[in-house]
């Protein structure tokens, strides 16, 4: 008897990544970004603490929308109160990587350093990044264009699920983005 598929294995999932503490403004438009997520049934990924995390996984939660913290502590009981899923890792900030890797697009609202590494990893994994008010980058003093520019939490999601639609990866990578050769 064939099993129903399990429900993620369908589900566009997207992350959202920004600060562990953040300022009102920051916390309402990732507050709207979770509400639009979980308004189109998707399901949201973050390292599930506080700040940004928390408020897009609450906006998610107000809708309808799935929620998945990846922890970086040793105890679920870490997770903020909209998570529905917490997974626990015990990895510190090495868990920012488990956090793009399971995403199909990222959205970076503002942040601080442990964002700029998920930005990092996203992109050397191919993973497009969406930015509302976060890092620019820039190299040789020129702007680089990797991170996707959105200007309102709406449009940061429309980007990412168009974005995260087109990605499929055209090769097996490793956890860090390295092709893996098969020598037959």
């Amino acid at each position: 008897m064939p099993q129903t598929p399990w429900p993620f294995h369908e589900a566009m999932i997207i992350a959202v990544i920004g600060a562990g503490r953040c300022p009102k403004k920051v916390a309402q438009i990732a507050k709207d970004v979770g509400r639009e997520l979980g308004k189109r049934g998707l399901t949201l990924v973050c390292g599930g603490l506080g700040g940004v995390m928390e408020a897009a996984c609450r906006g998610a939660k107000e809708t309808g929308g799935q929620t998945v913290g990846i922890l970086s502590g040793f105890s679920r009981r870490d997770a903020n109160p909209y998570v529905d899923i917490p997974i626990v890792t015990g990895l510190g900030e090495a868990r920012n990587i488990i956090v793009v890797r399971t995403a199909q697009a990222v959205i970076a609202v503002d942040g601080e350093y442990g964002t700029l590494s998920e930005i990092a990893y996203a992109l050397k994994l191919g993973i497009p990044v969406v930015g509302l008010d976060t890092w620019q980058l820039s190299r040789g003093g020129h702007e680089v264009g990797d991170i996707v520019v959105a200007h309102t939490p709406a449009e940061a999601v429309e980007k990412a699920v168009a974005l995260a639609a087109g990605h499929s990866p055209t090769h097996s990578q490793n956890l860090l983005g390295e092709s893996k050769c098969t020598v037959r």
